[in-house]
């Protein structure tokens, strides 16, 4: 039982990591080597709720990355470095670049908030963010530039690289996974950080501790999943890419209310996805974020999603989804902030791992 919980874990992890299969090249001087990606076109097709139609085609998401570990006595020594072509003008940046010694990694990586989440929700092909209506649906920041997880028997203890730069300490995060012999998985996650007070103000270092409570659960029921996670709490509206003045960005101004208390962000997703046969894979999400303060109208963002995934060939797969929102949203693209606006869009991708 305790076996199979670990190798589930080990593949999921591996699957959020290099989203491919890897390729082994061989052993040199006692360091096995492999290298691992995918090349993924994409078309989207905008229709804005207050602007024009618009296409937008790509092939910049596509990803190379290479491993290699090793044995010391007792001791697993593993690096992974990763990079795409996001980056300004399409130039080839980092992603990820971190060392495993046995149950610690550190480097650039995902956050504790991605993985209180990501490995329990429903099947998307939008890559911005990692959910809309989870702890860590802000794709602005979801590699910070530091992170260490250390993980054993389903606990994972995280600090990373802080939003705050004036904070006195890292942001953290705890979190406990179980999952059973029947492909069920449930997480429970507290988060907590300094927020900064007084945004607009540089000269000082006023802050105070924000925490949030994370939960979701993916239940299998033979070909079909669904997928449930909640969260709420304060110094959370960041991570999770909606606050005071909607779509959160990087702006610690979001996680301040009108009072300049700290504000409380909360959120939620369902989702269900089928495996229909050996071949087709479909997928419908809702997530949902709200502020219990605003600057705007509405204090909460909405997106619904749904898909179609076909393996047309052995690590080839080709899809489209549909994707409605109700607000404007931040993900990460070409080496900033891109904002994804109010309205509907629909990609259609084709992408081949290896």
């Amino acid at each position: 039982m305790l076996m199979k919980n670990k190798v589930a874990q080990a593949v999921i992890i591996a699957g959020l990591s290099s989203q491919g299969f890897a390729l082994e090249l061989g052993e040199f001087n006692g360091t096995q080597f492999s290298v691992g990606g995918y090349i993924k076109a994409e078309g989207v097709f905008n229709n804005p709720d207050e602007s024009d139609n618009s296409f937008e085609g790509s092939a910049s998401q596509s990803r190379l990355n290479v491993t290699t570990s090793r044995k010391e006595g007792d001791h697993s020594l593993k690096g992974f470095i990763e990079g795409d072509f996001r980056g300004s003008s399409s130039v080839f940046r980092l992603r990820h670049a971190t060392l495993t010694v046995d149950n610690l990694t550190v480097g650039q990586t995902w956050t504790g908030q991605f993985f209180a989440n990501a490995p329990f929700d429903t099947e998307m092909i939008n890559f911005y963010g990692t959910g809309i209506g989870t702890v860590s649906g802000n794709g602005a920041v979801v590699r910070p530039d530091l992170v260490a997880h250390y993980v054993k028997d389903g606990m994972r203890f995280t600090a990373q690289d802080p939003l705050y730069s004036n904070a006195s300490l890292p942001d953290l995060i705890a979190g406990y996974t179980v999952r059973s012999a029947e492909g069920h998985a449930f997480n429970v996650t507290v988060t907590g950080r300094d927020v900064d007070t007084t945004p607009s103000v540089t000269t000082d270092s006023e802050s105070k501790f924000g925490t949030a409570l994370s939960l979701a659960a993916k239940l299998k029921f033979g070909d079909t999943s669904v997928s449930l996670s909640g969260f709420s709490g304060t110094g959370a509206a960041i991570y999770a890419g909606w606050g005071y003045n909607g779509a959160a960005g990087t702006a610690a101004s979001a996680e301040i209310d009108s009072d300049g208390d700290l504000l409380t962000v909360s959120g939620f997703s369902a989702g269900i996805g089928h495996k229909v046969n050996d071949k087709l894979r479909v997928n419908l999400r809702y997530g949902q974020v709200s502020a219990d303060d605003s600057s705007l109208d509405d204090d909460t963002l909405t997106i619904t999603t749904a898909n179609l995934i076909y393996a047309y060939l052995p690590g080839l797969e080709v899809g489209v989804e549909l994707r409605d929102q109700s607000a404007a949203s931040n993900g990460a693209a070409s080496g900033s902030i891109a904002t994804r606006p109010a309205g509907q869009q629909v990609e259609v991708m084709a992408m081949y791992k290896f």
